[in-house]
């Protein structure tokens, strides 16, 4: 782990895109500001964590657990068999 000391308004580049800036200091507190690319996700490790328990509880979901009327307007646009496959939304295209 590298270990940076800053003082407020100072700031940290990691990569040439993304900026950790020193916002303020309260006390143990230290405030940050995180400049990134919109495709860079940034998030509090605790719900980065919470994240992943969903994303793994989530695909660990069986069909049959699924509500009825699960599947998307226009069917699933996946499907093989569907007629709107491919389509946007996965419905028929409108006028």
């Amino acid at each position: 782990m590298l270990v940076l000391s800053r003082q407020r308004d100072e700031t940290i580049m990691i990569g040439d895109d993304i900026e950790i800036t020193v916002v303020d200091i309260r006390g143990d507190k230290v405030r940050l500001g995180i400049t990134a690319p919109t495709h860079v996700p940034v998030h509090r490790k605790e719900v980065y964590e919470a994240i992943q328990r969903e994303n793994r509880a989530a695909a660990n979901i069986k069909p049959e657990d699924l509500p009825p009327g699960g599947t998307p307007p226009g069917g699933n646009p996946n499907d093989p068999n569907n007629p709107n496959r491919g389509r946007p939304g996965g419905g028929p295209f409108r006028k």
